[in-house]
This record gives C-alpha cells, structure tokens and sequence, in this order.
C-alpha cells in the first residue's frame, strides 16, 4: 500500500516522499481503518522536522488525527463494525490503511461531514483543555496570539459559549479583516505601533488575566505587556522556531507567571476528557460545529500539502486523502 514517509528529519517539504509499506494488520484491541481524510496539524509538522516532544524512530510514516472506515477488527473488538467510519487519534495516518487503538476511535454520526470528523478531536480538544486549564471565569478578559489559528478561532467560540471576553492578537493588518469575515472581533493586529492602545480601549482597561501564546520568541512578554498584575501566560506553542525570551521586568513588576501546557500532559481528569469529547461530538451532529478544510491533497503530494498548510491566510486546515 502507499504511505507517506520521512527517513530523516528537516523540512516537511523536502523530507517527505511517498512509499509502499506492507498492509498492516490490526493487533489485539486495534481496527484497521481504510483513510478518508488527515488533516495537517502543526504539531504533526513539528514531529517531520524533529523539534517535537517525542521523536519516532526512523523511517516514521506522519499522521495523528484521521477520520476514515473500518477495513478489518483485532482481536477483541466488538464494540466497531467493518464499514463503519470512525474518527479520532490514530499514529502513521498518511496512509491509505492506518492502524488505529479501537478504544480511541469515535463513530461518526451521519450529519457530521468527512472535513470536520477528521478534525474534530485534536484541536478542538487542545482549545477546550486549554480554557479549563486557564481557570477562566465568565466576565474575564483573557489575550492570544496567532488568533486566526485553528486552535485560536476555536478558543474564540468555545470562550463566547463561557461569557469568557477574548483579545485577538495577529501578526498581519489583513489578519483582522480575516478573522473579521469569519465572525470573530476584538482582532488587533501587532503590525500597527499603537496595538497595545487598542487593546486597552476594547477592554476598556478592564484587567487581562491570562493570555495564550502559540508563537514563542518574544511572543510571551508581548501578551505580558498589556497583562494585568499576577497574570499568567500559558505557552502552547512555537510557530516561530524561536527561543522564549523575557525580560525580567515583564515578570518581576507585575508578578506574573509563564508555564506551559501540552494536551499528552494536561492537567485534568480523563473523565472530563471524555466529558469534552461528547460535547464535541455532540455539536458536530447538531451542525453547530463544524471544521472546514481548505484544500485537499494526495498522498503522493504530501510535501506540497505541507507547504500549503504554511500559507497564511488559510480558511482551513489542509487535508490528505487516501
């Protein structure tokens, strides 16, 4: 069968190359699962490249998230049927078949398209888990960067759903606009020199007390800027490459707080995971959440999809098929 695959570690768009892999077969308590859609996630990028919290061995066939059908039951299965599509977590999805734990597999009702299922657990997830980890009440303000972000949109509606009031930091003036058409406002873009001002007439210098950075380097002491004493800022991730740095002035002065969050170490009960995987689940079938996908690319083209998924301005994630 074809795969996607990677021998070293670099760039996705130039590691990446297509390869043919035996058909693998389900071991006890997986399913083997025929791939209709993988979205492209940053941190699926991060593993390509080696600069992820776990590094496979190599050759690695990339591939978290997928939605896709049944092809054949492990032992022990009983609760999935061959035929049904399933959604969920999975490991070297950019396949055409891909192995999958059955306890992590979701079925997929019928009102939910193949373009949100594929997508629906990972961010989703992540941006739920982040809003309890952050101990936001209804009424706060809190602040995030890369806002027009898949996590960061999610955020906006799961944090409206709270009565939680969000400030959207973006890196380019056309970033607003976009986010704007989307239905999400209190966008500033750091492109203008007055952006901490406009930030403070939104809140109408109601305090902000806690802030969301995606972006690493000095990304953190940006939301610390214009953060409230005893703030804390949660860093999830580093779409910049670069090392955090702070001032000690952003963290002496105002008492504040950076720490991190990873969603494979967060800090809440699996029952409450479960909780927010129902309510996903839930809001998908009812049409009141749904993932777009922005385009969508073959298996063989895997290095040009990596390469999409970079552009800015995307309306939504882009995606491989099998």
């Amino acid at each position: 069968m074809r795969s996607v695959s990677f021998s070293e570690f670099g760039d996705p768009t130039k590691v990446l190359k297509l390869a043919e892999r035996e058909l693998p077969r389900p071991g006890k308590g997986q399913v083997r699962i025929k791939l209709l859609l993988s979205p492209i996630h940053n941190h699926d990028l991060s593993t390509i490249e080696g600069v992820y919290g776990v590094k496979p061995a190599l050759p690695a066939v990339p591939g978290t998230e997928a939605v896709g059908v049944v092809d054949a039951l492990g032992e022990g299965v009983t609760h999935l049927a061959v035929g049904q599509r399933v959604m969920g977590g999975a490991s070297e999805a950019w396949a055409e078949y891909y192995l999958g734990d059955a306890t992590r597999q979701i079925p997929v009702p019928d009102s939910v398209d193949d373009a949100t299922a594929c997508q629906l657990i990972s961010m989703p997830l992540s941006a739920k888990m982040i809003l309890s980890d952050l101990g936001v009440k209804p009424g706060d303000w809190m602040i995030q960067n890369a806002a027009n972000g898949a996590v960061g949109k999610l955020i906006n509606h799961f944090a409206a759903e709270a009565g939680v009031n969000v400030i959207n930091l973006v890196r380019r003036d056309a970033g607003v606009a976009e986010l704007k058409a989307q239905g999400i406002g209190n966008a500033v873009s750091t492109e203008a020199a007055d952006w901490r001002d406009q930030v403070k007439a939104i809140t109408g210098g109601a305090p902000i007390v806690r802030g969301l950075d995606s972006l690493g380097g000095d990304g953190p002491e940006a939301l610390l800027s214009v953060a409230a004493e005893h703030a804390e800022v949660v860093a999830f991730g580093n779409l910049t490459g670069k090392p955090i740095t702070l001032s000690s002035a952003a963290i002496l002065f105002k008492q504040t707080t950076v720490r991190g969050f990873w969603g494979a170490r967060a800090r809440i009960g699996q029952e409450l995971v479960g909780k927010m995987i129902g309510e996903l689940v839930t809001a998908a079938a009812s049409g009141k959440l749904k993932l777009p996908v922005a385009a969508v690319y073959e298996l063989a083209d895997a290095a040009e999809a990596a390469r999409a998924s970079g552009e800015p301005g995307r309306k939504g994630k882009v995606a491989l098929k099998g």
